[in-house]
Formats: C-alpha cells, structure tokens, sequence
C-alpha cells in the first residue's frame, strides 16, 4: 500500500523548519570542531551554504518523485530517500571543490573531500531515519488511542439513542407503520456506519447519514426540533471521517434541544472559504446551565478532532465556542482538489 504521509509529512512547514533549523546547528558544529584553519565565520558560511543546499535539493527531489516513491514499502522508502540524501551530497560536494578554492588547504584532495562529505551525510541521514521512524511510531500509536477513545465513547453514547429511537418505534408501530418502517431503516443506516471499520467518506455521504439521524430524532421531539440547512449547491467533493459531522448535531440535539423545555433551532451549513470547506453547527443551549452544557457539549469533541487530524494529516481542525445563548461548533476540511459536481444528497427543509 503507498505510503503517502510519511513523505507529506516532510513537506509541512514545521518540518521544513526543522530541517533549516538542524542544518544550521550542522554547520555551527563543524566550524567549531578543533583543528579548523582560517576564520570560523567564513567557514560556517561555506558549511551553511553546503549543507542548505543538500537539505533543499534533496527535499525538492523527494517532492518531483514522490508519487514513484510512494510506492515503495517503508523499509524501501527510508533507503530510498537516503540514496537521494548521499547522491545530492555528492553533486553538492563535487560543485563546491570545482568553483570554491579548496585545493590550497593543508592535506586536502578531491578524494579525501568526497568521502569525508559523504561520511556525515551518511550519518546525518541515518539519524534523521531513526528520529523519522520514532515520530512515524509514536503517531500510529497516538492516533490509536484516540480511536480507542472513540470507540470506548460509542459504547456509551449508543445506547442512549438506540433506547430512545426503539420506544418511538413502539409507539409508532399501530397508529403509523410506515413512518415507524422509515425510522427503522433511518436506524439501520446509521448503525451500519458506526459499526464499520473507521473510514472516510464523501461529505454528502456523512450529510445524508446526519440527515437519517436527525428524521429519527424529530419523530421524538416534534415541534420542538427545528432544523435549518444552508448547503452550497454542489455540496464539495471532500472526504471525511465517517461519523464526524453526526456526533456533532448528536451533541446539540442532546445537550441543546432536549434541555430546552421549547426547543429550538439547529443551523447547519457549508461553506467554501479560501480552499477550505466549513461546515458549521449552532444550537441554542440555556444560559442558567452553562458549565453543564459545556461539559456536555465536549464529550466526543476530542475524539472526533482526532480523527479529523488522522484522516486530513493535520490540515483539518474542529473548534467549539459559545456566543451568548448558542454553542458553536466549526469543522475546517483542507478542499485538496477542484470542487466536482457532486449530486446533493441531503433534503434541506
């Protein structure tokens, strides 16, 4: 299977920073070593340039070829980007001892220049593999967790809706068959995503799924349940965690909605800004139980950020605030490619 993340990750700004950054502390370290001739200054200049110049250029190759390279498995990938690491030292070094002046330093040939060039890359980017390895580790790992969280959340909150989403069944079973048909296949679809293996889906996918829960939920309030859409028209073609936008409007219906003895209104909406989609939530909640909402409001919030972060390789984020009487919440997906003309799905009413 390709390995995409682990070269974009090379790509982000902190790690472009980073990589700057080392590269200095390299050159420091050599024009400091003892038994260096001449002025330190001029010497962590010519080391700084060198050594930029490597990092970049082998960055800028990695990013030309990514897509052959993606292919490899990951014990091919770190070789691979190691090759590259020592073949650009070696263009780097060769350049430099044939337009700088380095013949006339004490004990210095071509040869000797080559491999010692060669000889830190190596190290260097061994070093850097293992620290890659680590971090790469230490992510699935903590991307895990937070699934398991999330699993651990679903036990709980599950139960509650399934409880309540049952009894309006009952109630519904004589006096109207088929809406209590409608809410039950409503239920089915939305048990078959949450039982599923994590996976992204089509943003229309997840709206459509949202939409089910919130039918099934208006069986039970009525009147009390108001829903407004705002979706653009295509919806975008973005990906998102399955389950991600539906805990959302699950959060408000219960600790919006439900607590409020007149109910209220729930916005959602979509929107384009910048090459980003956003997709916002507002509900109202009652201003005399404002740490119990926020409190309320918060389970699940982590978890779904979490997965927003795997799934979009830390490009998408989910913030929650509080303006007045309404909480909101804004989920931010990076819109990797054109908007395609995606057939809306959702029934804005």
């Amino acid at each position: 299977m390709p390995d995409h993340q682990a070269l974009d990750a090379l790509f982000r700004p902190p790690a472009l920073v980073t990589v700057v950054l080392a590269g200095e502390a390299l050159a420091l370290m050599l024009a400091l070593a003892p038994g260096q001739a001449g002025a330190r200054m001029l010497q962590f200049g010519l080391a700084s340039l060198g050594i930029q110049w490597i990092a970049l250029g082998t960055l800028c190759t990695l990013y030309l070829l990514r897509r052959p390279l993606s292919r490899l498995p990951p014990s091919g990938l770190a070789w691979a980007c190691l090759g590259l690491l020592l073949a650009m030292t070696l263009l780097v070094a060769s350049a430099a001892w044939a337009l700088l002046d380095l013949r006339d330093e004490p004990a210095q040939g071509a040869l000797p220049f080559m491999f010692r060039m060669l000889g830190i890359a190596l190290v260097v980017g061994l070093l850097a593999l293992l620290a890659f390895q680590n971090y790469s580790q230490a992510t699935r790992l903590a991307l895990r967790t937070k699934q398991l969280e999330l699993e651990a959340l679903r036990a709980r909150v599950r139960p509650h809706f399934l409880f309540n989403t049952l009894n309006s069944g009952v109630m519904l079973v004589r006096q109207q068959p088929e809406q209590a048909e409608q809410l039950l296949l409503g239920l089915s679809d939305l048990f078959r995503a949450a039982l599923d293996n994590p996976h992204d889906i089509e943003l229309v996918e997840e709206l459509a799924l949202t939409q089910r829960y919130l039918e099934i939920e208006a069986i039970r309030f009525g009147p009390r349940l108001q829903i407004r859409w705002d979706l653009p028209e295509p919806i975008p073609s973005v990906k998102v965690p399955a389950l991600s936008i539906q805990p959302l409007v699950e959060n408000a219906v219960r600790h919006g909605i439900e607590r409020l003895p007149g109910g209220g209104r729930i916005d959602i909406a979509v929107a384009i800004r910048d090459n980003t989609v956003m997709v916002t939530i507002r509900n109202p909640i009652q201003a005399d139980l404002d740490g119990m909402a926020q409190h309320g409001h918060s389970i699940g919030i982590k978890a779904t950020h979490a997965r927003l972060q795997g799934s979009t390789e830390g490009r998408g984020t989910l913030t929650t605030s509080r303006s007045g009487n309404e909480y909101i919440a804004e989920m931010r997906l990076p819109l990797s490619r054109p908007t395609q003309s995606t057939a809306a799905q959702v029934t804005t009413r």
